[in-house]
Formats: C-alpha cells, sequence, structure tokens
C-alpha cells in the first residue's frame, strides 16, 4: 500500500510540475509546508480513477458545453467531484490541440482545472457555498501553487487561448466561450430547500433566509462578473485575471456577511444544531474517506513532520527536481547575470506559496460565519501571495526585450505538449 501510494504521488507531480530543473532542498521556512503538499495531494487522487470515469462519457462532455445545469439531468444528482473533473476537463483542453489530449500538467488532483482557457477558477462560487454551508474545503484548498505556476507558464499558445474569447471557423463549434463557461460552472447557488428543510424556520427566520439567498445570488453575479472578456496572453496578465478574481471572491465574502449572520441569529439553539448537521454530515464522510488512505490523511495532521518521514524527504526532493525550466530559460533568453538573478527571486518566491497554501483542508469551524471568516482569511492569504509572484515577474521582465519576453512566454506551450 505504501509503494503505490508513493507511486501515485510521484505520477501527481510528474503530471504537474514536469521537467528537471535545480531547485535547493531548503526553502524558506524548511521543507515541511512543502512535504506536506505533495503528500496532501494524494487525498484528491482517490476521486481522480472516478472522474476519468465520467470524463469518458459523452453526457458529462457534452455537458461542458452547455449554459444549463446538467446535475439536475434525469433527475439524478451526480456526483459533484465527479461532474466537476469532468465538465472541466473538456472546457479546459478542448482549446488545446482540439482536446486531442486527455491530460494536462495544469490539472487539479481531483481531476478537475483550475485554469479553463482564461478563466480562473471556474467554480469559485460553487466552492464558497460548499465551504460555508457544507463545511468541505476540499475543492477550494487544492487552489494555489499549482495555478500560480500555470499563469507563469500557460499550457496554452496564443491562438488556443484566444479561442475562448473569440471562436473562429471550426473550432468555434468545439471551443466554449469564457463566459459560456462562467455562466455554466457556478449554477449550485445557496441550498434554500435544503436549508428550510432541515431548520424548519418560522415566517421572520424564512424571510432572513430568503435575503441570504437573494444576497447568495448577487455574490454569484459579481464573482461571474469577473470573467475575462478578453483572453490575457502574458504571464502578468494571467496573474491579473487571478487577482481580480480573487477580488471579486472576497468582496463576495464581505456582502456575505452581514445576511448570514442575521439568518442565523434568529435561530434557536436547536435549529443551529440542525443547521450545522450539514456541515458534520459532509466532513464524517470525507473522514471516512480519509481513513482508507491513512498515510495521506497523516499528512494534513498538523503535528506531523516529515523532517523524520525519509518516504516524505524523498517525494520532496523528487519534487524540487521537476521544478522550473531554469537551465532552458536563462539559455533561451540569454540571461546575463542579473537577469538569472531576478529569475531565482521569481522561482523562490513562486516555490514558497507551496508553504503558505497548504492543500491541507482547513480546519473544520463549527459555524458558517466562522467558516465564511476561515474561506476569506484563504482568499486574502492568496491574494497576498499572487501579488507577490507578480511584483517578482515584474521585476524579472523590468530589462528583457520584446523578444526575450516573446521567447519567455512561448516556453509554458512547448511544455504543455
Amino acid at each position: 500500500m505504501r509503494l503505490a501510494l508513493a507511486g501515485a504521488i510521484l505520477v501527481a507531480l510528474t503530471v504537474l510540475l514536469p521537467n528537471a530543473a535545480k531547485a535547493q532542498f531548503g526553502l524558506r521556512g524548511g521543507p515541511l509546508g512543502v512535504a506536506r503538499f505533495a503528500v496532501g495531494h494524494v487525498i484528491g487522487l482517490s476521486r481522480l480513477r472516478h472522474a476519468r470515469m465520467a470524463m469518458r462519457g459523452g453526457r458529462y462532455r457534452s455537458a461542458a458545453l452547455r449554459s444549463q445545469d446538467p446535475r439536475g439531468e434525469r433527475g439524478q444528482p451526480a456526483n459533484p467531484y465527479v461532474l466537476r473533473a469532468a465538465l472541466t476537463a473538456q472546457a479546459a483542453l478542448s482549446g488545446w490541440h482540439g482536446g486531442r489530449r486527455p491530460q494536462g500538467w495544469w490539472r487539479h488532483p481531483d481531476g478537475s482545472y483550475g485554469w479553463i482557457g482564461p478563466v480562473f477558477w471556474p467554480f469559485a462560487h460553487d466552492d464558497l457555498t460548499t465551504a460555508v454551508i457544507f463545511g468541505d474545503t476540499t475543492s477550494l484548498s487544492l487552489y494555489g501553487y499549482g495555478d500560480i505556476y500555470a499563469a507563469i507558464f500557460a499550457p496554452y499558445a496564443a491562438p488556443e487561448l484566444a479561442a475562448y474569447t473569440a471562436p473562429q471557423g471550426r473550432r468555434a463549434r468545439r471551443v466554449p466561450s469564457a463566459e459560456m463557461v462562467c455562466d455554466s460552472s457556478d449554477t449550485g447557488g445557496l441550498p434554500v430547500d435544503r436549508i428550510a428543510a432541515t431548520v424548519q424556520p418560522n415566517e421572520m427566520q424564512r424571510t432572513a433566509l430568503d435575503e441570504l439567498a437573494s444576497a447568495w445570488t448577487s455574490a454569484r453575479d459579481a464573482i461571474r462578473a469577473s470573467c475575462p472578456a478578453q483572453a490575457p496572453m502574458t504571464a502578468a496578465e494571467r496573474l491579473d485575471v487571478m487577482q481580480t478574481r480573487l477580488d471579486a471572491m472576497i468582496k463576495a465574502s464581505n456582502a456575505l456577511a452581514a445576511p448570514l449572520a442575521k439568518f442565523v441569529d434568529l435561530l434557536d439553539d436547536g435549529q443551529k444544531a440542525k443547521l450545522d448537521s450539514l456541515a458534520r454530515e459532509r466532513q464524517a464522510a470525507l473522514a471516512s474517506a480519509q481513513r482508507k488512505d491513512a498515510p495521506a490523511a497523516s499528512a494534513c495532521d498538523p503535528n506531523y513532520d516529515p523532517r523524520y518521514d525519509v518516504q516524505a524527504q524523498r517525494q520532496y526532493e523528487q519534487l524540487v527536481q521537476q521544478q522550473w525550466p531554469a537551465s532552458d530559460i536563462a539559455g533561451t533568453l540569454k540571461l546575463d547575470d542579473t537577469g538569472r538573478a531576478r529569475l531565482d527571486v521569481l522561482q523562490d518566491t513562486t516555490l514558497r506559496t507551496l508553504e503558505t497554501l497548504s492543500s491541507c483542508p482547513m480546519k473544520a469551524e463549527t459555524t458558517p460565519q466562522a467558516r465564511l471568516a476561515a474561506v476569506k482569511a484563504r482568499l486574502q492569504t492568496m491574494q497576498q501571495v499572487v501579488s507577490g509572484v507578480a511584483d517578482a515577474l515584474d521585476d524579472f521582465e523590468a530589462d528583457l526585450s520584446d523578444e526575450q519576453k516573446a521567447g519567455f512566454e512561448a516556453i509554458g506551450p512547448k511544455r504543455g505538449t
């Protein structure tokens, strides 16, 4: 079991971060956070096989190109993780070489994608709902280093990326527009009927619940409005797209705070316990799944220290050996000593996000208000991290010629093939 688990982790890392390049073993703060990232990703691997099976189904493939919500199709609710993996994979790969390659190093461990063409975090609003109401931060926690890495080294060539916002000819029939991706991904909203059935609200409470639902819909629309109208063609533009999306999610969190507190405060203790049972049920299901994968679950234990885990050390070494194509960048761009030093700073700044943004699910808070605050804190941390990487990228590109910048942008699509 341990050997199989280690192999699965290395496969996941190979998918996410290919190509060998030199990297120091001791990132700032030590290997603790990075090793947790490496081992923690295996939690999502148990869903990956099911996601791949779903991707083979024509019903899920075609769902990615339709604007309606396929979750209620045929009256059977789909597994949300399977649906996400299938819907995002079809949309993400359709613009990349026509979707002929069912893979991608910018894929999340659960089989879904942090980027669909020019769109970052396609299930942003649904992830907020799942984290706040159901206390499940699994999908939210997977956003981090890999998505920043994909923003810098986009796997799409310029024509492939542009197809999502300006479809042309035959390609237009198979590449969903960025607007369609945004409209079709966040369709869940607040589960009003389920909440009402659980807490049995009185008239005043029902009014507050309706107000909360309205705020939830407005938050979804605000996040959708952050969908890019034009394809970001450079790493700097893609990092800006990330910051815009994160800013919209933070503002949505702020807008939800007051109506959420109003509704919860109107509930009596029994009703609050029933509302919290929605989160407890989801957390129990997640805990049951993690117990089947004990080594991966232990990696997310705050008392776990991989410095004393030989297997985790080897996994970390494998990770850092597969990092940035530093030699390729330096050789292609013909960097001088100053350029190499700035590239080192950019690489180090980005690698440190592995520790800052752990992929382990966040601590389970006991109330919806506390969970909303925790989600907002995570988003703010991610926004700060992306801003820091954007600054480092700006410094790196400050003295590059247009030809060098073009060479840098071409590295990602070349590696993606």
